[in-house]
């Protein structure tokens, strides 16, 4: 399966911003091992249903750290029998475009 999913801290730091709180979310994906990759809106992880789902839990739970209330969007593409689709996805689409 792979998630795409973004955490947000209901308070940030003295000048708004919620950097700190993401980028610490963002570490625990990147130490869990799974192929993941992030952009300027989501992160994606890619994995069982039970390893992702135990990792983004982890991430919410470095933000809740910081902040009283923690907002989470997830989007689940849940396609037994396929992996490396993180990946693939986007090579069949350049593919067709001729990139």
């Amino acid at each position: 399966m792979i998630v795409a999913f973004s955490i947000s801290p209901t308070t940030g730091d003295d000048t708004g911003s919620v950097s700190e709180a993401v980028a610490a979310a963002v570490r625990v994906v990147r130490e869990s091992g799974l192929p993941n990759e992030t952009n300027a809106m989501f992160t994606n992880i890619e994995g069982e249903w039970d390893e992702v789902m135990a990792v983004v839990k982890q991430a919410v739970e470095v933000v809740a750290a910081v902040s009283p209330r923690v907002g989470l969007v997830l989007k689940a593409d849940i396609r037994p029998g396929f992996t490396g689709e993180m990946t693939a996805k986007v090579e069949r689409v350049e593919r067709l475009l001729g990139d």
